[in-house]
């Protein structure tokens, strides 16, 4: 699995509540975040069903 950069706009309150939030689970801000996309995915994939990547059919949800 190669790994890619992704850039984010957000406001300084958010991101300074972010650090808090990832200092209290002993993470980076950047695994805290990877944590709730995770979660946001799995929760995904239990309503909807696996999402398929590749050369297979993509789950866009359309």
């Amino acid at each position: 699995m190669s790994m890619k950069s992704l850039s984010i706009r957000i406001d300084s309150d958010m991101l300074d509540k972010l650090h808090v939030v990832a200092d209290y689970e002993a993470r980076s801000a950047n695994g805290q975040i990877l944590i709730l996309i995770r979660e946001c995915i799995e929760k995904y994939e239990e309503r909807h069903g696996k999402i398929e990547l590749g050369n297979e059919k993509k789950n866009t949800g359309a």
